[in-house]
């Protein structure tokens, strides 16, 4: 499974984006995506998970009742709806699977993407 994020930009803050992770491979409607986010001069860090069917999320507080995780496993995305955003939430965005479940950790996730930049002004 190779993996690919896209959708990063600029946005005021209040604003929305939507970052897709395109797979290759046909594994990955079998294991559980995450995103990540890395700001500058900060540790990489979880921001919703979603398991392999989209039945089960998760998200980081921060996120929470702003964003919005989903996959298609038939076209092999898995997608972050970004709403009401803000200036803390600019950072290099990152998807990558869990093939044992639906971690939390940066540790559990593996087969890291290229990052997509999502900066947001106030």
């Amino acid at each position: 499974v190779q993996l690919q994020a896209s959708g990063g930009g600029l946005v005021q803050a209040g604003g929305s984006l939507r970052l897709s992770c395109a797979a290759s491979g046909r594994a990955f409607g079998s294991y559980a995506t995450g995103w990540f986010r890395q700001a500058p001069g900060k540790e990489r860090e979880f921001v919703a998970g979603i398991d392999y069917s989209g039945d089960n999320t998760n998200y980081a507080d921060p996120v929470k009742g702003r964003f919005i995780i989903s996959r298609d496993n038939a076209e092999k995305k898995v997608y972050l709806q970004m709403n009401s955003l803000k200036p803390e939430d600019t950072a290099v965005y990152y998807c990558a699977v869990d093939r044992f479940g639906l971690g939390l950790a940066v540790a559990e996730y593996e087969l890291w993407g290229q990052g997509t930049l999502v900066t947001v002004s106030s």
